[in-house]
């Protein structure tokens, strides 16, 4: 099996450890709380625990390494891995400039090895169905919650990031143009409400509304398509996706409006395999097979890019 060295076990870092330790062989977990030291080498007495990243690192029998620390580290945690020739996993975003993200491309692409974001919802089986079943013309985004405020990032690059990595996998391209305007009402300087417009050179065009200040949690996305219309509702905990057969249809004669084609309304099966572990599996296959042509890494990059380029905007207040 694949020996792994992971980093970080808060928050979402002891579920990829978890999945981690269930599908490879946990050679190490890295963690600076000493607390958290304890309670590792306790649960993996097979595996080394430490604070030192270098000396995780440093072990010639570690393939790979995944990392889910807080998101500033990301890009040198990577970095530091790539150059110690180890396959790097790297929860989302891996960098957060788009320079850094390049760099960290070129790394993988130099040492032939896999680089691969931690975009989850790209492996959830119901946006998957999703993709399946619609022919995309446009996508809005609802991604919103009286949650958790992060005061190291805004709500675009905690929550933007999620369903922009999914806008782009659907539609297969980079917008032409971005806009967003957002607002810094908790703390001064981290937008805590923000609403995002793309146009993709197909014509096709996305739209995200996102916040930490909502009455209500909501994971939502509504694809609409030539022929059908899909919501996926990842808040929903037997309908995840919902098929509406509806459209325009042809003009009516009495009043100018168009008149609409509906049809049925339906949930298909969607499977409850859990998104992390079909997303660590895939990791590993690469690791196994090899990155190919790192089409993983290249769409993180094409995601932080778009990240970089909808925060000029929001800084600005002009399209970028």
């Amino acid at each position: 099996m694949t020996r792994v060295a992971h980093a970080g076990v808060g928050g979402w870092g002891k579920n990829v450890v978890r999945v981690v330790g269930e599908l490879s062989e946990l050679a190490w977990v890295v963690d600076t709380d000493e607390g958290r030291q304890a309670e590792y080498a306790a649960r993996y007495p097979q595996a080394g625990v430490t604070g030192s990243f270098a000396e995780a690192l440093a072990d010639d029998t570690v393939t790979a390494v995944t990392i889910a620390t807080p998101v500033p580290t990301h890009y040198a945690l990577a970095k530091e891995a790539l150059e110690a020739g180890k396959h790097v996993f790297v929860e989302k975003p891996p960098a957060m400039r788009g320079e850094e993200m390049e760099e960290l491309v070129a790394l993988a692409r130099a040492g032939d090895r896999v680089l691969m974001p931690g975009h989850l919802l790209l492996y959830h089986p119901g946006l998957r169905k999703v993709k399946e079943l619609v022919d995309v013309a446009c996508v809005y985004g609802n991604r919103q919650n009286l949650g958790v405020i992060r005061s190291n990032e805004n709500a675009l690059w905690s929550l933007g990031v999620h369903d922009l990595s999914v806008i782009l996998w659907l539609l297969g391209e980079e917008p032409s143009e971005v806009v967003a305007y957002g607002q810094d009402f908790v703390q001064p300087g981290i937008e805590d409400v923000v609403f995002c417009f793309l146009r993709f050179p197909s014509g096709k065009v996305a739209h995200m509304h996102l916040s930490w200040l909502d009455p209500h949690k909501m994971r939502k996305m509504t694809v609409v398509g030539r022929e059908k219309m899909v919501v996926f509702d990842d808040m929903e905990l037997e309908r995840k996706v919902t098929v509406y057969e509806k459209g325009p249809w042809e003009p009516a004669q009495t009043y100018g409006e168009w008149r609409t084609r509906t049809g049925d309304i339906f949930s298909p099966k969607i499977a409850n395999d859990e998104p992390l572990r079909l997303e660590l599996q895939h990791f590993l296959r690469l690791v196994a097979e090899g990155p190919g042509d790192h089409l993983e890494a290249t769409a993180g990059l094409a995601v932080v890019r778009t990240l970089d380029r909808l925060t000029m905007s929001l800084r600005t207040g002009a399209p970028a």
